[in-house]
């Protein structure tokens, strides 16, 4: 396997970035369509933490970290690292030297589709990592792989710019070229999702709100008492 490391590629908008940074990685999903979500493999190694910022992408071979030491100098301020491999791997590939150099570079985090280790250390200098696995293998620095290539996480296309959400839900990907219609978009819903939540707390329910009363009529769902359901599952009708 040979490889490319392509530096300057386009990001998205920093304005869009910030912007999205305000909102959780559940309301853009949904906002997009239900688009963008990287699977649930991709799991927080702490919590309560919101990031977002542009891809730059890895594809390394597995086992093998070389490339995200060369992945380190194509990193600037407001960058996410996105890393997977070229097969399914679990080894630790990533730990705190790692995140040491990217937090000189103004690096907001990492998002690994294989495994990280030094995840106590990496809580403790405040550096947010999304992982698919925690393994205190080591790895080898030996084969070539690609930098700021499109990749393929959970089944959604990254590309170096894009933008890059991850929460406690999880991590999910942003077009660059939609990072505007985002931010409109993830507005919209939460606009909407402060009414319902307002009308929510003022006691109307969510049948009435969403109209499924009417939904559980079309469907054949029926209310009965108590007594009533006794009686005809005794009677076996």
């Amino acid at each position: 396997m040979s490889g490319v490391i392509v530096t300057n590629p386009p990001r998205a908008a920093e304005k869009d970035v910030e912007a999205l940074s305000g909102y959780g990685v559940a309301t853009v999903h949904e906002a997009l369509g239900r688009t963008g979500l990287l699977g649930p493999r991709l799991r927080p190694i702490q919590q309560d933490v919101r990031i977002a910022g542009t891809a730059v992408t890895v594809l390394s071979w597995p086992g093998d970290n070389l490339m995200i030491h060369a992945a380190v100098e194509q990193c600037s301020p407001g960058d996410i690292l996105v890393v997977t491999t070229t097969s399914p791997s679990t080894d630790g590939m990533f730990g705190e030297l790692f995140a040491t150099a990217l937090q000189r570079r103004g690096v907001r985090g990492l998002v690994i589709n294989a495994g990280i280790r030094d995840t106590a250390e990496l809580r403790g200098m405040g550096f947010p990592a999304w992982a698919a696995a925690v393994s205190a293998q080591g790895t080898v620095k030996a084969t070539a792989g690609s930098v700021n290539v499109p990749i393929v996480v959970g089944g959604e296309i990254v590309r170096p710019g894009d933008v890059v959400l991850a929460d406690d839900d999880g991590v999910m990907v942003v077009p660059r070229e939609r990072s505007g219609e985002a931010v409109e978009a993830s507005a919209a819903r939460t606009a909407k999702e402060e009414a319902s939540r307002a009308a929510f707390a003022g006691g109307q329910l969510g049948l009435d709100r969403y109209g499924l009363r009417e939904k559980l009529v079309r469907l054949g769902v029926r209310y009965e008492s108590y007594d009533q359901y006794l009686r005809e599952a005794g009677s076996g009708s």
